[in-house]
């Protein structure tokens, strides 16, 4: 008897799946999602504490947090194939908190550049990759649904989080360090079931399944094969030849660089549609809801969209979910009442989707071909502007998306 291939990664759901996709959500929940509602300590440093430094000065903030999200994500990604999810997401949960509580302090400019922009960014890195490379992993037949329910938690994140902190630092009894601590503590909760929960999928050996044999075949010596199944990764199953293959794909290189170039304008809204509906006259309390009215329907527009990933092909709804995106974006500063600050606001956060590299590699080099394809996008950040450059390059991203997707198949209506 003999065996054809070790492992194989489960076709089923099983509950260490789930609790994944549970883990990976309330990751992204305390990470991205919290990083999206910036916009309110945009608007908070502004008025209060560093009311001193320019829009620009204090966006750096975000931008450095979000940066180093993405610049150490090739590192994240190929530790989590090589050691496994665990310790990064513990190292980052301590990092995150401690970043936390260091910025309750923070009464300086530079102090909060190194608290929630520097600290911040590399510890939710170890945070935000591992959930989603191990939930591609755990449901290989339904990961669009799946990584579009964990990239959901940064949407419900962000509108939990906007509406909570726009609340507490409203309240004249709590000093923005209580507020700060406040945020630590639940944070730590949160995350104390994210280390529980993210856990790699089992490695199980599959069942035979007789070859080459009838039903009249007798005997001890009858050959097995095993069925068809895909791979799981294993700790030291990602090479060298592995990645430079993975960086010589022309469809990771188009689709890395239109993703990059969409990113370049991606986070704009997010970070001022509360202070441009500010200037446009509208109080300060109605504004801030206006990121959490992007982060909602962004629920819709992630979960959505991995689902019809999944039936109609994933590169395709990327790439109308980008060109969307775009499209939608020239129209930002054409708004200028309240109803069309939530009409706009409530149309791009649905359009802004997510990402598809994920059949790009195969599930052995889920981890790295995550981390290498969000670290691309790192030299991206940090310069925002106005609404025609988020446009001009999400509209210029998804000319690249295209020929990713056309050099897959040429054939414009097939599920890609």
């Amino acid at each position: 008897m003999e065996f054809q291939g070790a492992m194989v990664a489960p076709r089923r759901v099983t509950h260490h799946a789930v609790l994944s996709v549970l883990g990976g959500f309330l990751a992204l929940f305390c990470t991205v999602g919290y990083l999206n509602a910036f916009g309110v300590f945009q608007q908070h440093y502004t008025s209060s504490i560093l009311q001193d430094k320019t829009q620009s000065d204090i966006s750096w903030i975000g931008s450095v947090t979000i940066f180093l999200l993405y610049l150490f994500a090739p590192i994240t990604g190929i530790l989590v194939d090589r050691v496994g999810p665990r310790w990064l997401l513990v190292g980052g949960s301590l990092g995150t908190l401690l970043s936390v509580f260091m910025t309750s302090l923070c009464m300086q400019y530079y102090q909060f550049l190194l608290a929630q922009g520097v600290l911040q960014g590399i510890s939710m890195s170890f945070l935000t990759w591992p959930p989603m490379a191990v939930v591609a992993r755990s449901l290989p037949t339904h990961r669009g649904l799946a990584l579009g329910i964990v990239v959901g938690g940064s949407s419900v994140g962000g509108v939990v989080w906007a509406v909570m902190l726009a609340r507490l630092l409203d309240y004249n009894s709590l000093s923005f360090g209580w507020v700060m601590r406040i945020v630590g503590f639940i944070m730590l909760s949160i995350f104390a079931i994210v280390c529980l929960t993210v856990r790699e999928p089992r490695q199980h050996m599959p069942t035979p399944t007789p070859k080459n044999s009838s039903p009249n075949s007798t005997g001890s010596e009858s050959e097995f094969s095993t069925q068809d199944s895909p791979p799981i990764a294993t700790k030291e199953g990602v090479s060298k030849s592995d990645v430079f293959a993975l960086i010589k794909n022309p469809v990771f290189i188009c689709l890395t660089g239109g993703l990059a170039i969409g990113n370049l304008g991606l986070f704009i809204p997010f970070f001022f549609i509360s202070s441009y509906a500010t200037k446009l006259g509208i109080d300060s309390q109605t504004s801030f809801y206006l990121i959490s009215i992007i982060n909602g329907a962004s629920l819709i527009g992630r979960v959505g969209p991995g689902y019809l990933g999944d039936r109609f092909g994933h590169y395709n709804i990327c790439l109308l979910a980008v060109f969307s995106s775009g499209i939608t974006a020239f129209c930002l500063t054409a708004a200028q009442s309240l109803g069309g600050l939530i009409a706009i606001s409530a149309v791009y956060g649905f359009t802004s989707g997510g990402a598809c590299v994920a059949r790009i590699a195969g599930i052995r080099m889920q981890g790295t071909a995550m981390g290498m394809f969000m670290g691309f996008l790192a030299p991206t950040y940090g310069y925002l502007s106005v609404s025609l450059f988020t446009g001009a390059t999400l509209v210029g991203g998804s000319v690249l998306v295209a020929t990713a997707r056309l050099l897959l198949n040429r054939i414009v209506l097939s599920p890609v």
